[in-house]
């Protein structure tokens, strides 16, 4: 059989077949020399940095092929490098020159002469920090993305010559300074521009508003003052701006008016979140041409939202965000009847803002994704009989919390087609329970319902039925039962909270265990049981675990190990003795063991704990000495209430940074000579032990705001120094946002989950949180053997709130110079051997709450004026010599008295006041020659008279 061949096609196609085979030859070419050998270059960068290169890089074949590399498909040569991120930062060796630091010579980015695309970002810390991109000729490139890279300014200079630059991401690199506008005038085809979370500083340029084509401008997160720098102009052409982002800055004032507005009449999206605006909103912002996005949270604005029936709206409003404003009265989410793209309403933090939402028979045409009306004046029945939020069927974020909502737990917003993400109820009055839910809540991610009346008990498939969850915030409801263990299922769980509920049983082992993302654990202040930690030892948590004021038992696991960095475990029942010899603990930066059964010797291999920060084993059973470490970390370390013993007058250990220290109620012996040491502490408790000796004049050199030094062996009189050993601290300053968000977060967990610093005060023992400084200052010197006259110069201790020597062997007068303690609250001088009266100028402590002098030798008048009406006789019991006037009568001194002499050159001392000392000398002259004239020359003078004489007569009897 023959063939026949169809010419005419085969011609036809020939030109076809010619070009597929052309293409064929180009890509057969691999990638120029010159590229392969500069990417080569940057892979032994990242060699010599023993990081990990591409896997790619150095193979066979086309280098256009490899990873992270894309080239023309007409050229084949180089036009995108995506470099983001070559490496874990975390997994690299540490040097001895400081650190880890990737440098590569940037000039080879000049070989890829048809680069358009280049990402660098997350690559701190590397040689752009001082080489920069100096030279460089990218005379094609468009896009560029520096961002995380700690870069300095210097950075910015070579980016002027990018003229072809129409992106630029230069976000979370700490750079500061005034904006460099000069840089930016040169980029004429930027179209979007990102500088957000830096540390730029000054005002606007209106430079960068009028860039030609520039569509996107992003500011946020930066230090910026002053105002928009919108010109009033009506000849100028609008700038191209649509997007102006100036959230988290400084900047103030009232906003431009409504023909400044014009200059940015094609804006769709404006930002101005979390500066301190003030003034109240204009209508014209609602009724911008393109506004989609408007921004306004955060700031001072205060008066009306300018919304109403009759408002001539912009009918592609989106967004309308006024949160944490002073905004008052009315809007009604009826008169955005018309908006029909509406798609986020926040309200929240305008505590004087009425919120109309519930109107019957009302389906509002638009479909929200986000409303959040926390903590705002919102109708109270919202949950109750919800017109509103039945109509709304998409929304994904749903915040309520902090309105004091009643009503039963709105289990009819879990329907088989809800797409709520996000649920806050937090802060209600809300009852009923949780009910099992027959359709799986997949979309639903955070879900919190804390500080509630929600009673029951968690279904059984409560993690088949909410299976995404990665928060779950149940904290402070009226929850009961044991812990289902289908919560294990959720597996992408960050955030766990169920404290302070009546949960009860075991908990299931796999909470500690089978959560590979959860962050932060807390399920305190319950009634649960069994064996801590459920018997496991290799702990999933990744964060902080509060187990707090349970019934958790039996011993600490030998062979404790995991990511944790906050442990708390105060008032169970754990027992045995502390042996953290094989912990594998690295992180641990929090450990509360308070208030527990643990017995034996505090373990030597406490202090491998070497990341620990706050460490409380208080109220236990340890005994023996306190082992000596190193810690440079330690700043909390907590012993009270355990029977701890030894000599410690050659020092503790070492602790640099130590800011509190409680070892009260122990057995510990030796002098205080060894406190010189603790030059950063702040709260000192070494109260109830067998120390001896005296006060050291070493204590004087410190700055600690409490002191109690109380029943314990001290002897010999006070040194006069301590009356200048309150100081102001300088506030530590943190520089790297990273090790600040981690601080923060510290804080505000252990915060949440600590019994606190107890000082003892008004006769009663009161827990201060961290934030004891600003609310205690006192010293409490009570139950010791110390002797001498108390030091005049503790008069100026004038901020401080207590004051406790009692039960010593005092002698002396009071010190007047004790007035000037303004801010006293607590005075306890009783059970010494003082005399003298007690100085009329302490009638001047507004503040004084408490005062007793009991069981002295004191003598003279009470004082009846100021505070010191409101103390009972209890006070001033046990001094024959001490009498009460009868009502209407001063305590003034007499003279010769003493009692009120203003105390010469090297004794007591108080503040002169030459004005208060004229007023009161004419007071006096004008009221004792009145007395005398109305005595004499009126008839019930006489009455008087002979009544004073009785009084007299009576006062003598004493």
């Amino acid at each position: 059989m023959g063939y026949h061949i169809p010419w005419r096609r085969f011609f036809l196609f020939l030109p076809v077949l010619c070009v597929s085979l052309s293409n064929i030859h180009h890509t057969s070419y691999a990638c120029s020399v010159e590229e392969r050998a500069a990417l080569m270059e940057i892979r032994s960068s990242l060699e010599r940095a023993n990081a990990t290169a591409p896997r790619s890089w150095g193979g066979p074949g086309d280098c256009c092929s490899w990873e992270r590399v894309n080239c023309s498909g007409r050229t084949r040569r180089v036009s995108h490098l995506h470099l983001s991120k070559l490496y874990d930062i975390s997994t690299l060796p540490s040097t001895h020159g400081g650190g880890f630091f990737w440098s590569f010579n940037t000039t080879v980015f000049s070989e890829f002469s048809e680069l358009q695309f280049l990402d660098l970002s997350w690559n701190y810390p590397c040689s752009l920090m001082s080489d920069g991109l100096v030279g460089l000729k990218l005379t094609k490139l468009q896009y560029l993305n520096l961002t995380g890279n700690w870069l300095r300014q210097s950075i910015l200079a070579p980016l002027g010559e990018l003229v072809s630059l129409q992106v630029l991401e230069l976000h979370s690199n700490g750079m500061s300074g005034a904006l460099p506008v000069a840089v930016f005038e040169n980029l004429t085809n930027i179209r979007e521009l990102n500088l957000s979370d830096n540390q730029f500083n000054g005002s606007l340029a209106k430079a960068l508003l009028v860039l030609p084509h520039l569509k996107i401008l992003d500011l946020s997160e930066n230090s910026l003052v002053g105002n928009i720098p919108i010109s009033s102009s009506s000849d100028e052409e609008p700038a191209s701006l649509e997007v102006l982002n100036l959230n988290n800055n400084d900047m103030s004032g009232a906003l431009p008016t409504e023909q400044a507005f014009q200059y940015l009449r094609n804006i769709r999206e404006l930002h101005l979140g979390s500066n301190q605006f003030s003034g109240k909103l204009s209508a014209f912002l609602f009724s911008l041409p393109h506004i989609e996005r408007l921004d306004l949270s955060g700031n001072h604005f205060e008066g009306p939202i300018p919304v109403n029936l009759s408002s001539n709206l912009s009918l592609s409003l989106k967004s309308l965000r006024f949160s944490q404003n002073n905004l008052s009265g009315e809007l009604s989410f009826f008169w955005l009847r018309n908006l029909t793209e509406l798609e986020e309403i926040d309200l929240s933090g305008n505590t004087n803002l009425t919120v109309r939402v519930n109107i019957p028979g009302w389906v509002p045409p638009f479909q929200l994704k986000q409303l959040t009306l926390s903590g705002c004046d919102l109708d109270k029945g919202i949950i109750q009989e919800p017109h509103f939020l039945r109509t709304q069927l998409y929304l994904e974020e749903l915040d309520l919390s902090n309105n004091n909502l009643s009503g039963s737990m709105p289990n009819w917003l879990f329907t088989k087609e809800a797409t709520l993400v996000n649920l806050n109820l937090g802060n209600n009055s809300l009852t009923g329970s949780l009910l099992p839910i027959g359709h799986p809540q997949t979309a639903l991610q955070t879900m919190i319902i804390s500080n509630n009346h929600i009673t029951g008990q968690l279904p059984m498939g409560f993690g088949s039925i909410f299976p995404c969850l990665s928060t779950l915030d149940f904290y402070h409801n009226n929850f009961y039962g044991q812990i289902p263990m289908s919560l294990c299922h959720i597996n992408r769980m960050r955030l766990l909270d169920l404290s302070n509920n009546n949960f009860s049983g075991e908990l299931p082992p796999c909470v500690f265990t089978d959560f590979p993302d959860l962050w932060i654990f807390s399920i305190s202040n319950n009634q649960l049981g069994g064996l801590v930690f459920g018997g496991m030892n290799n702990l999933s948590v990744g964060f902080a675990l509060h187990l707090g004021n349970n019934k958790f038992e039996g011993p600490l696991p030998p062979l404790l190990s995991g990511s944790l960095v906050i442990l708390s475990l105060y008032d169970n029942k754990l027992s045995g003795e502390l042996d953290p010899s094989f912990w594998n603990l690295s992180r641990l930066g929090v450990l509360n063991l308070s208030g527990n059964r643990i017995t034996g010797k505090i373990h030597p291999k406490i202090c491998n704990l070497t990341s620990i920060e706050i460490l409380d084993l208080s109220d236990n059973n340890f005994s023996g000495p306190i082992p000596k470490c190193t810690s440079a970390s330690l700043n909390s370390f907590n012993l009270s209430g355990n029977s701890l013993s030894g000599d410690i007058s050659h020092g503790l250990f070492s602790t640099p940074n130590l800011v509190t220290l409680d070892m009260r109620y122990n057995k510990l012996t030796g002098n205080l000579s060894w406190l010189e040491d603790l030059g950063n502490i702040s709260a000192l408790s070494l109260g109830w032990n067998e120390f001896e000796g005296q006060v050291t004049p070493n204590l004087c050199k410190l700055c600690p705001r409490i002191i109690d030094l109380s029943h314990n062996k001290l002897s010999g009189s006070l040194p006069p120094c301590l009356g200048r050993i309150f100081c102001d601290r300088k506030a530590i300053e943190i520089t790297n946002p990273f090790l600040l968000l981690y601080v923060i977060m510290e804080i505000y967990i252990t915060v949440k989950d600590t019994r606190g610093f107890t000082f003892g005060t008004k006769g009663n023992q009161y827990t201060y949180g961290y934030n004891f400084y600003d609310k205690m200052s006192g010293i409490d010197l009570s139950g010791n053997m110390l002797s001498g006259e108390i030091p005049w110069e503790l008069g100026n201790l004038s901020h401080i709130k207590s004051l406790n020597l009692s039960n010593n062997f005092f002698n002396g007068q009071i010190p007047v110079s004790f007035a000037n303690m303004s801010e006293i609250e607590s005075l306890d001088l009783s059970h010494n051997e003082l005399t003298g009266p007690i100085p009329w100028q302490l009638t001047r402590l507004w503040m004084l709450g408490v005062f007793t002098v009991a069981y002295n030798n004191l003598s003279g008048c009470i004082p009846n004026s100021g505070q010191f009406g409101s103390f009972a006789m209890d006070s001033y019991q046990g001094n024959t010599n001490l009498h009460n006037m009868s009502q209407g009568d001063e305590c003034s001194p007499s003279h010769g008295s003493g009692a009120g002499d203003t105390p010469p050159e090297g004794s007591d001392r108080i503040t002169d006041d030459p004005v208060l000392y004229a007023v009161s000398a004419a007071s006096f002259i004008l009221a004792f020659w009145t007395t005398v004239a109305f005595m004499v020359c009126h008839p019930a003078g006489w009455n008087v008279i002979l009544k004073s004489a009785k009084l007299l007569s009576w006062c003598c009897q004493f």
